[in-house]
């Protein structure tokens, strides 16, 4: 990462996060204690070795003596695994995994008094209900972003304007089928996207939350699902064999992260993304800490450095997200400054961001069931 002007030095970061937590909280944290242990989505936390442009790793780690180790994980229900049996500090949390981690006593509330940047999170994000509860927060708004229909180009000389592509059978403008060669993400909250799909096309099922659905919508979504199964070649949660299927196996439409478009794009193949008609879902992802983080202090460094503006606007480059930080569109060289419209800033009204289904006393069917419906599913049954 080059030089940055918008960053605090470690002795007035630990003078305002310290004794505003003595201040604010009574329960001072102390000195950093030297490490820092994050599960994270791949590409979050990047330290320079992929590209050495992409480091906002380095310069926190030599601020605050915290050393940043990173274990990532390609699903929610993986990081809800991992933080269950314990052993890290944070975790960035989509909004399918958080209200399980809130729920299941997995991460504590914060201080938001103790991160002085918290006053550069885009208002839109402020008071999610994937991570406030009960008039808490539990955790730091870190990137957002949409789950993007990606395609080939070549296949598709005009862009699909329709998920149709990979929940229908049909004949691609290249004439060949779509069988073999679409892919679907391999997590339960696919579901949503398949709901979204069946909201535009069956207005009469009356869906108006892909997230709250009752036993009528919930049955006719598991049909689609079930007739997309001839159709998958793939049910994708590894952005690298992604990427590979798409480079080598003849894949040609995906629901997909921009990560993948991004990095497909970087190599030179022939990929884009579009916003279908019937809409996206997406994700908006939170920091979250650990009921029994060892190392607290530097959490909370490092929940601060996350917001500083060139930090966001850095990720989003990389990532091919949308910075929590506003100020992270115009701070970031890697960005550029159409970085933010491109990956969709102005488009956050039209995207249903991922959150854990909740039954609501009986009348939606509960995340449990999803769970072990698409597993089931994934399995052809």
């Amino acid at each position: 990462m080059g030089k940055t002007t918008a960053v605090t030095t470690v002795s007035a970061l630990c003078i305002t996060v310290l004794c505003g937590m003595a201040q604010a909280a009574d329960k001072p944290l102390g000195k950093g204690e030297g490490r820092l242990d994050i599960i994270a989505w791949p590409g979050y936390i990047e330290r320079g070795q992929s590209d050495k442009n992409y480091d906002w790793v380095t310069q926190f780690e030599k601020q605050t003596g915290c050393e940043v180790n990173v274990k990532t994980a390609a699903t929610s229900d993986e990081m809800v695994s991992l933080m269950a049996k314990g052993g890290y500090d944070l975790v960035t949390a989509s909004g399918d995994a958080s209200l399980r981690l809130i729920f299941g006593k997995r991460v504590q509330p914060i201080d938001t008094t103790l991160i002085p940047n918290w006053k550069n999170v885009d208002p839109r994000l402020l008071n999610g209900p994937w991570y406030t509860v009960a008039g808490k927060t539990y955790g730091t708004p870190y990137q957002w972003g949409p789950n993007v229909l990606m395609y080939n180009s070549k296949t598709f000389p005009t862009p699909p304007d329709s998920w149709a592509v990979v929940f229908q059978q049909q004949n691609l403008p290249d004439g060949k089928t779509n069988q073999g060669r679409v892919q679907a993400y391999d997590g339960p909250i696919y579901i949503a996207d398949a709901a979204l799909f069946l909201k535009a096309t069956q207005p009469q099922l009356g869906i108006t939350d892909p997230y709250q659905l009752n036993e009528e919508q919930y049955q006719a979504v598991l049909t689609l699902l079930r007739s997309q199964h001839a159709l998958i070649h793939r049910y994708w949660h590894d952005t690298s064999v992604q990427m590979s299927d798409f480079k080598n196996e003849g894949v040609v439409a995906s629901g997909a992260w921009p990560y993948q478009a991004n990095a497909l794009k970087g190599e030179g193949q022939p990929i884009a993304t579009v916003f279908p008609k019937e809409g996206v879902t997406g994700w908006a992802d939170t920091t979250m800490l650990h009921a029994e983080a060892k190392h607290p202090s530097c959490a909370y460094q490092w929940m601060n450095w996350s917001l500083e503006p060139k930090v966001q606007g850095d990720v989003a480059a990389w990532f091919g997200s949308l910075p929590a930080v506003p100020a992270g569109c115009k701070a970031s060289a890697l960005l550029g400054d159409k970085g933010c419209e491109t990956n969709g800033f102005n488009q956050f009204d039209k995207i249903a961001f991922w959150k854990t289904p909740q039954s609501e006393g009986g009348k939606f069917v509960p995340y449990s069931r999803w769970t072990q419906d698409y597993i089931a599913i994934m399995g052809g049954r």
